[in-house]
Parts: structure tokens; C-alpha cells; sequence
């Protein structure tokens, strides 16, 4: 019989779009032995990991907790959740990942209002003013960084958009929350998602979320609770949520003091999720930034002195994710295809339009570091040499990042 042999992948520097490496200490805490949904120490821990992602996300927002599920699952929570059929949502796209925001809530059934700017740059507040005060939707959904096309949307005046004109205002905040400047309460940000896969140095599995009071209103009012846990008093809500496991309003009762069984809770993602933000917050949120800031524009400046050129508009580019137009010398699958078979550093390529058009090279968690930014550079240019590229300046990319990292010591 052919043995089954253990897991055991391949040594990888995840240098895509995500997911990244995992910081050691969170492959530890995934380690951690289990114990009951409902011991004192995990509800502690859970508890404690709520005010955590408090910290993270900068808010002061009470029902700020996790979704079990990856990143998605969190968007689909906070969606369904919001949205009632016939409900009108505005959602700038700028990428593919706001085409999702388009699909997710049209299958919430919400009339869906899209408005549209060219791949490579963000949404113009002064268009989406005008959407939203035409259509005065219940939901204003953004992505705040599309990774497809490596942009990030500003967000500060989107906020006082919808405040002013009664809206929700919900953020897909999967690639960003970590690695980029994001203040959920200043921001006047309703609902924000994310993921642990990225700038959070975790794996994919576990989906943080904060809720403001304006959001709970509105959950609450769809409040449902299952016929086996229903007690004396309990009612049932006329307009109750279509799922039933990304029912944020049953999701807060197994978070909040009444404990009540929705599901059990992913006892190791939990572990993981709360590793990420502690490790975030022991070297201190903003130095996190800072570190991502200087590591993305190193990776930029490098690429850039390859002769490489920068794609989208590098005013609103996310600090973690740098898109490179791919050279017509070379074939850019061939290139992704060498760097990780001979020097076992992943990069990627792009979605839709963008597809086997432009690179994206990410540094981001863990690997937003010098040495991972320096390996990378050398190794592509190697890579490129090899494959046909001629206009390489031997070293120019390490010179030029080498330069940020001295120059920001």
C-alpha cells in the first residue's frame, strides 16, 4: 500500500498579493490545545480578542468580534446582515473586489447602484457625492484597497457622505487593516471586514468585524433568535436576516453576555486571530504602518529602477501591494513560474483586464521587511536577466531599495 505521507509544503516566501507568510508566533498559537466553547477561558478570550480588534480597527465600537470564515465570509456577514430586498446600495468600483461588493448585494437583492472608475485609479469623491445624494441608499459599500489593481480608495470623505445623507457606511478592509492608516471611528465608518491572510500576518479562516451602534440598530431590528434557544418573551422579527450562519444579530448573542449556541466557535482560528493582534499592537499600530509604508516604497522604488513600470496611480496606491506592467521581452508567467521554482518566492499576476498584464508584488505581515524586500528584488532581476530582459541595470533594484531602508533608518 502506498504510505500517506504528512503535510509537509514546499519553503515558500509568499511575496503575491496574499496570503503571506504567517508570523511564527501565530503558527504557534495555532498549536494551542482546545478547550470547551463555553470554559471560562475561552470565553475570556474571546472577550479579551474583542477589545483587541478594537485597538486594531481604532474604534471604541462594543461589538467588535470575529466571523468564522475567511475574509468573504465577513463580507457576506455584514451584507446580508444590512441589506433587506429593495434596499439601494452605492458601491465605487475600482476593481474587481468592488465588483463583488456589486454581486454580494444584488443577491441580497438591494438595488445596486455601481459607479464606476478606470482600473489603475480611485473612485472621485465628488462622483460618488452625486450617486448617493441622488439615490439617498440605506448602504454606501466600499473596498478601501482593491489588491487587483493595487489602489486604495480614500475614505475619510466617503464617511461624511453617507452620515450626511443617511446611509450606512460599510468597508471591505481585507488587504489594509494592518498595513495601512485606517481609522474606523474618525473615518465615520459603520461596518468594516477584514481578513488575517494579509497585513495581519495569520491564515485565511477567521474574519474580523466592528459594528457601530447605527449598524446594531439595524441588525436588531431583524433580530432572530432559533426556535431550540427561543425563550419566554423572545419574538421573532418580521424581516429576519436570509442566513442564518452569517446572522450578525445571532453572531452578537454568542459573542455577548447571553452566550447563546449559534455555532462553535473555530477554537484555533480564535487562538490565531487573537495572536495577530497582539503581535500588531506589542510593536505598536503605527510603527506596524510605518514598517509597511517604508517596505512597500523600497519594493516600488526597486522595481522602478529595474526598468519596470509602476502601474495606477501611485497617489492613492496601498502601501502593501505594487503593481508592475509586465515587459513585452518576456512572458510573465514564465517569469512568476522561475521565481518560484528556483528561488521559491511567489509573486503574482492580475485578475480580468489586468490578467497576465501587470505583476503584483505584495510586503506585507511578516514579510513587509527589509531582507524579504531584498531577496525578492535580487532574485527577480535574475530571473528577468534570463529571461530576455535587457534593460536591467545590474543591481539597480537592491541600490534603490537599499536607499529607502537608509534613508527612513
Amino acid at each position: 500500500m502506498t504510505p500517506i505521507l504528512p503535510v509537509d509544503p514546499p519553503a515558500r516566501l509568499l511575496m503575491g498579493p496574499g496570503p503571506v507568510n504567517a508570523d511564527p508566533r501565530v503558527l504557534r498559537a495555532l498549536a494551542t490545545p482546545l478547550v470547551g466553547q463555553y470554559d471560562p477561558w475561552m470565553t475570556d478570550t474571546m472577550t479579551e480578542t474583542m477589545g483587541l480588534y478594537r485597538d486594531v480597527f481604532a474604534t471604541d465600537n462594543e461589538w467588535t468580534m470575529l466571523v468564522d470564515g475567511t475574509s468573504r465570509a465577513g463580507i457576506e456577514a455584514a451584507l446580508v446582515s444590512l441589506i433587506e430586498p429593495g434596499d439601494s446600495v452605492v458601491v465605487p468600483v475600482f476593481g474587481r473586489f468592488g465588483h463583488l461588493l456589486v454581486e454580494i448585494a444584488g443577491r441580497c437583492g438591494a438595488e445596486v447602484h455601481a459607479v464606476d472608475a478606470e482600473w489603475g485609479t480611485a473612485v472621485p469623491a465628488s462622483k460618488i457625492r452625486e450617486v448617493v445624494e441622488t439615490v439617498k441608499p440605506k448602504v454606501l459599500a466600499s473596498v478601501h484597497g482593491d489588491t487587483a489593481t493595487t489602489i486604495a480608495q480614500p475614505l475619510a470623505e466617503l464617511g461624511e457622505i453617507a452620515a450626511a445623507n443617511g446611509a450606512l457606511f460599510y468597508v471591505d478592509a481585507t488587504a489594509t487593516l494592518g498595513g495601512n492608516p485606517f481609522d474606523m471611528d474618525a473615518w465615520g465608518i459603520d461596518v468594516a471586514t477584514a481578513g488575517l491572510q494579509k497585513c495581519l500576518s495569520g491564515p485565511p479562516g477567521s474574519a474580523p468585524i466592528s459594528l457601530s451602534d447605527k449598524a446594531v440598530d439595524v441588525i436588531n431590528g431583524r433580530r432572530s433568535i432559533e426556535a431550540g434557544l427561543r425563550g419566554d418573551g423572545d419574538t421573532e422579527s418580521t424581516r429576519r436576516i436570509a442566513s442564518n450562519y452569517f446572522d450578525l444579530g445571532m453572531i452578537m448573542d454568542y459573542w455577548g453576555p447571553k452566550r447563546l449556541n449559534h455555532h462553535t466557535e473555530a477554537t484555533s482560528m480564535l487562538y490565531a486571530a487573537r495572536e495577530c493582534a497582539r503581535v500588531i499592537l506589542e510593536e505598536g499600530r503605527q510603527n506596524v504602518i510605518d514598517r509597511h509604508k517604508t517596505a512597500g516604497d523600497a519594493m516600488a522604488a526597486g522595481l522602478a529602477a529595474m526598468g519596470l513600470p509602476l502601474y495606477g496611480d501611485q497617489e492613492h496606491k496601498m502601501a502593501n501591494v505594487v503593481a508592475v506592467e509586465i515587459p513585452e521581452e518576456v512572458e510573465g508567467e514564465a517569469i512568476r513560474a522561475s521565481m518560484l521554482a528556483d528561488f521559491g518566492i511567489e509573486i503574482g499576476t492580475s485578475f480580468g483586464p489586468l490578467a497576465g498584464r501587470v505583476w503584483r508584488v505584495g510586503t506585507m505581515g511578516v514579510n513587509a521587511r527589509r531582507d524579504a524586500v531584498l531577496q525578492t528584488l535580487a532574485a527577480l532581476e535574475q530571473v528577468l536577466r534570463i529571461g530576455g530582459f535587457r534593460k536591467l541595470d545590474p543591481g539597480a533594484g537592491v541600490d534603490a531599495a537599499f536607499a529607502i531602508y537608509q534613508e527612513r533608518a
